[in-house]
């Protein structure tokens, strides 16, 4: 699930260097139901479940040949399952491995598990990244697959190894609690959920994700050396380093945006995701003030930023 303000400029060009203002690719021609082979041992399924939140859909991967894993089956949508199955018919799924529990990527895990057997693998179940406050209303942005649970639970620096692949597992906690991406390390791809983007940024919305947890994955990430990344949206994104120090840049300043606009005085939240996202399409407005809210906890968690009470999705601040 993504943050899509329409004011930001969009673009196809994918070269960079550190210092480049990297845009955002939309150029995703996949269909929904056709099977592509972008890098060898890897082919995709887009599911046809477009929205602001997630694109054209949610895509899902099959690594290898033969004995196959399927990563992410998507949201529960029966035709999305059918189109998986039917792209490894006569092989045999031993894998399914999930990135995060979203309704967009977990749910359908059932189904193709009932139709081959795979062993499911994953960090966990659903959780949160802090305890909800009680004057919290719940936020499920696309909703949490709380019926989710994996055969496998896995840790940080696994292997899951497969006919001729082996993932290793590198938790990217941030934009869910159990968000995990998974590295083909032979192939230098590394499959990053809905952590890394190429279409748009991530939604971090407390307390299922968090921001000082999502910084942290991204600085991660951006030190390892596979290139090629495959997301849980769009298009694949090259040189995934680069690009995610980018997205660093990124969040700074959108962290700056929050202080210039308090350093004019108090305001709540929807006030600076006014004053911070122009021309934002109305429909994203909830999204991108939980995403000011991330923000916001971790600098009044800093001591930048003061709040009366809890940092709350309601709740009015001022710099401290």
């Amino acid at each position: 699930m993504t943050e899509d303000p329409k004011n930001k400029i969009v673009e196809t060009s994918v070269s960079m260097s550190d210092n480049d203002d990297i845009p955002f690719n939309r150029d995703f021609p996949l269909k929904p139901g056709v099977v592509d082979e972008p890098a060898s041992g890897v082919r995709r399924v887009l599911c046809n479940n477009p929205s602001p939140f997630t694109f054209t859909g949610t895509v899902s991967y099959i690594v290898g040949k033969g004995n196959v894993a399927i990563i992410d089956p998507g949201p529960d949508d029966e035709a999305h399952a059918k189109a998986l199955l039917d792209a490894v018919k006569g092989e045999t799924v031993t894998h399914i491995i999930v990135t995060h529990t979203h309704k967009d990527h977990s749910p359908n895990t059932a189904r193709i598990k009932a139709a081959t057997g795979a062993t499911v693998y994953a960090e966990g179940p659903h959780r949160s990244s802090r305890p909800r406050y009680e004057s919290e209303k719940i936020s499920t942005e696309s909703g949490a697959d709380r019926d989710f649970a994996p055969d496998v639970k896995v840790k940080a620096g696994e292997i899951i190894k497969g006919d001729g692949w082996a993932l290793e597992a590198i938790p990217t906690p941030g934009h869910t609690a159990n968000h995990m991406a998974f590295a083909w390390s032979d192939k230098s791809i590394t499959f990053v959920g809905d952590h890394v983007m190429g279409w748009s940024t991530s939604i971090v919305s407390p307390p299922d994700g968090s921001m000082v947890d999502y910084m942290a994955s991204l600085d991660r990430l951006a030190a390892r050396p596979e290139q090629l990344y495959f997301s849980g949206h769009g298009p694949e994104i090259p040189e995934g380093p680069r690009y995610v120090r980018f997205l660093t840049r990124h969040r700074k300043a959108r962290e700056a945006s929050v202080l210039h606009r308090l350093a004019k005085g108090e305001a709540d939240i929807p006030t600076m995701v006014r004053a911070i996202y122009i021309g934002i399409d109305p429909r994203l407005m909830t999204a991108a003030g939980y995403s000011v809210l991330a923000h916001l906890e971790d600098l009044v968690a800093r001591g930048v930023v003061a709040t009366d009470g809890d940092p709350v999705i309601g709740g009015t601040y001022r710099m401290a």
